[in-house]
């Protein structure tokens, strides 16, 4: 696993009564019933500070940037400070933390710029395992004549075959871009490994982080890529995107941008007015999971060993779940999983799954779970290349379920009662 920080000590076990509380949303009931939110991989829910402080922006700093009075001053604090924040969640400098609308049209905006330096025969390499949207960003190119190479899976456990992918990185690879986690079956990558594989060739090394953010810490300086996105609102903020980059990759390469806008970092990335308010939510959601940190480990010194000591805490009861849910799910006649479910290669997992009972379409599936107040996705999830590697897409996909660290036991018995009760039905 590409974090060794997730098998340290020091922190101490998830209070989850305290977690359930920051989320207004859990309340919810469907039919008398608690809501049971275990849809998180499409969109987390989001504490009350990162409501907080929306409403607080559009109260106190509502207006657009370099302005020479107040409320503007204090736009431009609060996305400094925003900035920071990612800028500890990434582990880099400020400069090198971009907003934007979301991790897709960052990425479409990055390959075009990426493009303008590109010639026909030039090689990038996807993988079959990523979301289409760290997929079709690159696959565009072949207008330019780029040649995509897309890496097999081993299907039987659902994670990248390395030995395919070391075949397609070759000299004339100029980009390897691979997703941190699969928002399909949860699988791990060992994107560290990878990024060494990539600039061995000459390669950058493009991450698509949006799955793994909430269920572990990432630092770039350690990973070594060149880039890496991901989305706030899947790690209980707002619905924006965030992209890291070197900063001599930011500065190399020329985005397209209106002629007034700056060219100094990181406004040249930025285009048009940015969703500031939610940019205040940003801030406020790496905040949340420093305050969890803190209260797992009151010796946490500043915001990243808070952050750090927060993903120890969240992966213990994450795997807790987890266990719990694949071995109900495992005893189920005829349900048919997707991934890896052996307990000795869950560093190689997030907490995601994806199944199909038979006899049930996963939307027939997903329709009985919601009716009884339990969310849950089906579909490829934009995992394009992935159904139609293991034969799903033309029958519906899978059904997802995910869990996050304000999930609990109670919710995941719920799930398998329902499960099963379906399971016996024609």
């Amino acid at each position: 696993m590409s974090t060794p920080v997730l098998h340290e000590t020091g922190s101490k076990p998830l209070d989850s009564a305290w977690v359930r509380e920051q989320f207004p949303s859990l309340k919810l009931q469907v039919d008398r019933k608690p809501a049971a939110f275990l849809d998180g991989p499409a969109g987390t829910q989001v504490p009350k500070q990162v409501m907080d402080a929306i409403q607080n922006y559009l109260l106190t700093a509502n207006a657009n940037t370099c302005g020479a009075f107040e409320t503007s001053r204090r736009n431009d604090a609060i996305i400094d400070s925003s900035r920071a924040a990612m800028a500890d969640f990434f582990h880099c400098n400020k400069d090198e933390v971009i907003f934007g609308q979301n991790m897709t049209t960052l990425t479409f905006a990055l390959a075009r710029a990426i493009a303008r330096e590109l010639k026909p025969g030039d090689e990038i390499v996807v993988t079959t395992l990523d979301h289409d949207a760290n997929v079709a960003p690159w696959r565009a190119l072949e207008e330019k004549g780029v040649v995509i190479r897309q890496v097999d899976i081993r299907e039987a456990d659902c994670t990248l075959d390395l030995d395919d992918l070391k075949k397609k990185i070759t000299s004339k690879t100029k980009l390897v871009a691979v997703g941190y986690a699969s928002n399909a079956v949860g699988t791990i990558n060992p994107v560290t490994e990878i990024t060494k594989l990539a600039h061995a060739a000459g390669a950058a090394m493009f991450i698509d982080a949006v799955h793994y953010a909430p269920h572990g810490p990432i630092d770039v300086r350690a990973l070594d890529c060149d880039f890496l996105a991901c989305s706030p609102y899947k790690f209980f903020g707002p619905h924006m995107g965030t992209l890291y980059g070197k900063r001599e990759h930011l500065l190399r390469f020329n985005p397209y941008k209106v002629r007034p806008a700056p060219d100094t970092l990181p406004d040249r990335w930025e285009t048009g007015t940015q969703v500031q308010e939610l940019i205040a939510g940003i801030g406020a959601a790496v905040d949340y999971i420093a305050e969890l940190g803190r209260r797992c480990d009151p010796t946490a010194k500043d915001r990243r060993s808070a952050l750090l000591a927060a993903y120890r805490s969240t992966r213990q009861h994450e795997m807790a779940l987890l266990s719990q849910l694949i071995t109900g799910l495992l005893a189920i006649p005829g349900l048919k999983f997707f991934g890896i479910t052996d307990p000795k290669q869950f560093e190689q997992r997030c907490s995601t799954v994806s199944i199909r009972l038979p006899n049930h379409t996963p939307t027939e599936t997903a329709k009985f779970l919601g009716d009884r107040g339990i969310f849950t996705w089906d579909g490829n999830y934009y995992a394009l290349n992935l159904a139609e590697r293991l034969g799903v897409q033309s029958t519906g996909g899978f059904l997802r379920i995910g869990l996050v660290h304000y999930n609990t036991h109670e919710e995941v018995d719920r799930l398998l009662a329902a499960l099963r009760d379906l399971a016996v039905t024609s």
